[in-house]
């Protein structure tokens, strides 16, 4: 059964991007069939990815309007060995436009229905807001990964995206859930991050995965190289994490 996972967080410069890319390819890297999903006018993941969104005729936003299939916006990448719906700038207007479309909430789950079966894992990089984006993503997932550093204001964003997943779930998509909390960034050294980190196991208990994400100097010159950093330094500690994340997410699967 294909597991689909937003990746969210409406707080900016948390991993999102980083943890999209790279539990993508981790995922691809022990024989899953992973669709990535750029849901982000920025185009991050999709440069990550290593492919140019200048050079893009046809993206996710084509797809949200109904105009393109998604099987037929889909892109392989390498050598990251998973499969790509891009997303460039033109996304940014979409959001105008779905306002009068019927269903505008459900306009990226209906669109992956047809290949949804094609993939043991659909991810999906939400943008930076609770917008209407962001709630195709969260209508058509499983559930929900949530990226964060530990830092001072982290739990007063964490609970607005709480809020928002119960309210979808009320509304839209009665199965959604937390899938669980990632710590990125993570430097074992800050006194206040291991006072957040705290908090979060105290308040969420099992749902904080045990995996950390450190801060590593690989993770961040990868995306330069359109690179997921298992392919820039396979035995750098940010690659390794994401290894070891994407074994917790099976084992819990299983």
């Amino acid at each position: 059964m294909t597991r689909i996972l937003a990746i969210a967080n409406q707080k900016g410069g948390v991993g999102k991007t980083t943890t999209s890319i790279n539990l993508a390819s981790s995922l691809a890297s022990i024989g899953k069939r992973v669709l990535l999903v750029d849901l982000d006018p920025q185009g991050n993941t999709t440069m990550g990815s290593g492919v140019d969104k200048r050079l893009l005729d046809r993206t996710v936003y084509q797809v949200l309007l109904g105009e393109q299939a998604a099987a037929e916006v889909r892109l392989p990448t390498k050598p990251g060995k998973y499969d790509l719906i891009p997303a460039n700038q033109e996304l940014a207007g979409a959001e105008v436009e779905m306002v009068s479309l019927d269903q505008r909430e459900s306009r990226l789950k209906d669109a992956l229905l047809p290949i949804q079966a094609d993939y043991d894992f659909i991810l999906i990089d939400c943008p930076p807001a609770l917008n209407l984006l962001t709630l195709n993503g969260l209508c058509v997932a499983h559930a929900v990964i949530i990226p964060m550093q530990c830092e001072y204001y982290a739990l007063e964003g964490l609970s607005d995206l709480v809020n928002t997943i119960k309210r979808v779930r009320a509304g839209f998509n009665s199965s959604i859930r937390i899938e669980g909390l990632l710590r990125t960034m993570f430097d074992p050294r800050n006194l206040l991050a291991q006072q957040v980190s705290d908090q979060l196991k105290q308040h969420f208990g099992n749902k904080v995965y045990r995996t950390v994400i450190p801060r590593n100097i690989r993770l961040a010159e990868a995306p330069g190289f359109g690179l997921p950093v298992l392919y820039h330094d396979r035995q750098s500690r940010g690659a390794q994490a994401y290894l070891e994340l994407a074994n917790e997410i099976l084992v819990t699967a299983s």
